[in-house]
């Protein structure tokens, strides 16, 4: 592939001041400007060789999404008996999917077109809900869980998004990709940076009282980075960064999303980074992560600038870009989890198997699949046959095969779990093994490049209109209110913003 890096660079840049500026341009509505631009990332660092060929990860993680609902069509997977276009294929397996509420009526699952979820509730995604929907490994109570309505049960087909659904029919996706905690979205995202979670909730505060907020004390793969003689690496956030919850330990290795850019354009990536998406508004529907009410062509827009910034950069033929999402956000998928190790033994305790001899936590529950589509020259794929690489995988595989690459330590029991050689199907599995070393394939496919999306947003979410609300309060909304606001207001991101 040739390259023209001063374009590259230009086009960054460019991009750079529209973010900093909140200049995107759209049909719909003028985006405001984003609140935080942390340090500069440092000039370019020595960077190691690994065990294998990839010499840069990239790790994209968004929002609450599972995957029959969002890849239950893709050919191949694990899904739902539909194709791309969200025919039918399967009947038998199609019709199998019938959920009584708690009145005994039973539902199917719907195609939803809708590209946002306006006047939807946001579907249980909490620990003691996850459990209702899993109920005993029948994965059958979606909508007897009284938070949530039928919109639990829609899905999408592939032209819901112009951009990832391409992209996962010209690489890898894993369909047997678990969440790493039955439970909300900040315990399952402080699994990709700890393999563990302090907290049980999305509460700034890991006990969930209002005393003065802590820094979690909790050790993540950033302790290893930046190490001398040891893999460099780099957090990049667009609007609230998550690793803030940490105090301002991790500033110093930290950028803004429009340096991604720069540093992707200039060849000039670490080792390992994380790329977070704008987590702010999800209230309003006007995130870019995904999220639920989030409009789907802002988060699918972040992904096509991301991948693209990826696949154009210097570093392509030696990067792994791994895009991946929390949690299942309370929409229904037909697979059990499976029984993993437990990141430690303070938090996760019900449904758990213990030592009869110490009483000590052996085995907790995974959560449920969420999407995940591995974009690399190892991962090529064909769009008539899609690539699926179908081992047992979390949120703490990807920090393995970091650990293995690189010779890092595990961070927790979680991680240690996995073995470095070995895949299966039902017990965790390095990430090495859904990559193809022997046959790296760098030419890119001509991938649709979408401009950067800001959506108009919702009035006020006053409950739902596709789904049907089957019992609780699901259907009101009380306020906009998130757990990103209480982040901003905690005072843990005094140096961030």
């Amino acid at each position: 592939m040739t390259v023209d890096r001063r374009a590259l660079l230009k086009g960054a840049a460019v991009a750079s001041g529209a973010v900093l500026l909140g200049q995107h341009a759209t049909g719909t509505a003028a985006a405001k400007p984003f609140l935080n631009y942390g340090p500069i990332s440092r000039e370019k660092t020595a960077r190691i060789v690994g065990r294998s060929p990839v010499e840069h990860v990239v790790v994209v993680m968004m929002e609450n999404r599972s995957f029959d609902h969002f890849m239950g069509w893709l050919p191949g997977a694990n899904g739902i008996g539909i194709d791309p276009d969200g025919a039918v294929v399967d009947h038998r397996r199609y019709e199998s999917f019938r959920f009584r509420d708690r009145a005994g009526k039973k539902h199917g699952i719907y195609r939803t077109e809708a590209l946002n979820a306006c006047g939807e509730a946001d579907q249980d995604h909490g620990y003691s809900g996850g459990r209702i929907q899993w109920n005993n490994g029948k994965m059958n109570g979606f909508v007897l869980d009284p938070e949530n309505t039928t919109y639990s049960l829609s899905y999408y087909a592939s032209t819901a998004r112009q951009f990832s659904s391409p992209l996962a029919m010209n690489y890898t996706t894993c369909d047997n990709y678990f969440c790493s905690y039955l439970g909300p979205t900040w315990p399952n995202r402080f699994f990709q940076h700890a393999a563990q979670t302090d907290r049980q909730n999305n509460d700034v505060h890991p006990d969930g009282s209002k005393l003065p907020v802590e820094p979690s004390a909790t050790a993540t793969i950033w302790d290893q980075l930046n190490q001398s003689g040891g893999p460099t690496g780099r957090y990049y956030f667009s609007d609230l960064p998550f690793l803030g919850l940490w105090g301002p330990k991790h500033l110093p290795n930290s950028a803004p999303y429009a340096q991604f850019l720069v540093d992707a354009a200039a060849g000039n990536l670490p080792n390992f980074s994380m790329v977070d998406p704008r987590f702010e508004d999800e209230g309003s529907g006007t995130s870019g992560d995904d999220h639920p009410l989030a409009d789907l062509r802002a988060g699918d827009a972040f992904l096509s600038e991301v991948v693209h910034a990826v696949t154009n950069s210097p570093q392509w033929s030696t990067t792994l870009l791994v895009i991946n999402y929390d949690e299942w956000g309370g929409f229904f998928d037909h697979v059990a989890p499976p029984r993993v190790a437990p990141g430690n033994q303070t938090l996760d305790t019900q449904d758990v198997i213990r030592d009869r001899r110490t009483g000590r936590i052996t085995k907790v529950l995974a959560g449920f699949r969420v999407p995940c589509i591995l974009v690399s020259p190892w991962t090529a794929g064909s769009p008539n046959r899609p690539r699926i690489s179908s081992y047992a995988y979390d949120h703490a595989s990807v920090l393995r095969f970091a650990e293995w690459n690189w010779g890092l330590h595990a961070i927790t029991p979680r991680d240690a779990s996995i073995p470095f050689t070995g895949a299966s199907k039902k017990s965790l599995t390095n990430l090495r093994y859904a990559l193809d070393f022997a046959n790296p394939r760098t030419k890119v496919p001509d991938l649709k490049e979408l401009s950067p999306f800001v959506a108009t947003g919702c009035d006020l979410p006053v409950g739902p209109t596709g789904g049907i609300s089957v019992g609780g309060d699901a259907g009101s909304v009380e306020s906009t209110r998130t757990e990103w606001d209480e982040l901003k207001q905690s005072g843990l991101l005094a140096g961030w913003l």
